[in-house]
């Protein structure tokens, strides 16, 4: 073997080993990576049963429902985007910060035409936040432009929801 020919197996192999590394890396990056979504995006392409996923909107003003079971808190609420409205389940306590008709991230998956069970909810930290997410998909679905002042109440999305789909998921 010459020289050259064993200079460029090296190189082969280096390629490959790199090649192989950026594979594993990536494998490794997709199965972790937890992607945002409105209400209205998750009923036109629900996610896999078993993909986390982050849903974020307002809480539906009145939706709020509290119960236990054993000596687990169970809460069951609305979050809307203006267009579709989903119900979420969370298991534990909420944030002190949470409240109907403020914006929310709940993390978690969405169980087909049930509900989104959720893992984790984040509230906003006052009345003039709304996480970005939450924001763009407003800005998208047309129903807020930050030119024209603050985002809308929730009264007024819990109206624009319940016109566009009926409600909660058709009901």
């Amino acid at each position: 073997m010459t020289r050259k020919s064993r200079r460029l197996w090296l190189v082969l192999a280096c390629l490959g080993c790199f090649a192989v590394a950026t594979g594993l890396v990536l494998n490794a990056f997709s199965s972790s990576i937890v992607f945002f979504m409105a209400p209205s995006q998750v009923l036109k392409a629900p996610p896999a049963s078993d993909r986390v996923i982050r849903l974020g909107g307002m809480v539906v003003a009145g939706s709020l429902r509290r119960s236990l079971e054993g000596q687990t808190p169970i809460n069951q609420f609305e979050v809307t985007d203006g267009q579709a409205a989903i119900d979420v389940r969370y298991e534990g306590i909420l944030p002190d910060l949470f409240r109907e008709g403020q914006s929310v991230v709940a993390l978690g998956t969405y169980r087909g035409g049930s509900a989104f069970i959720a893992s984790e909810v984040l509230a906003k930290h006052d009345e003039t936040y709304m996480p970005k997410e939450v924001a763009a998909a407003l800005q998208r679905s047309g129903k807020w432009d930050p030119r024209f002042g603050k985002p809308p109440s929730s009264e007024s999305l819990n109206s624009m929801a319940r016109g566009a789909t009926g409600g909660s998921n058709g009901r």
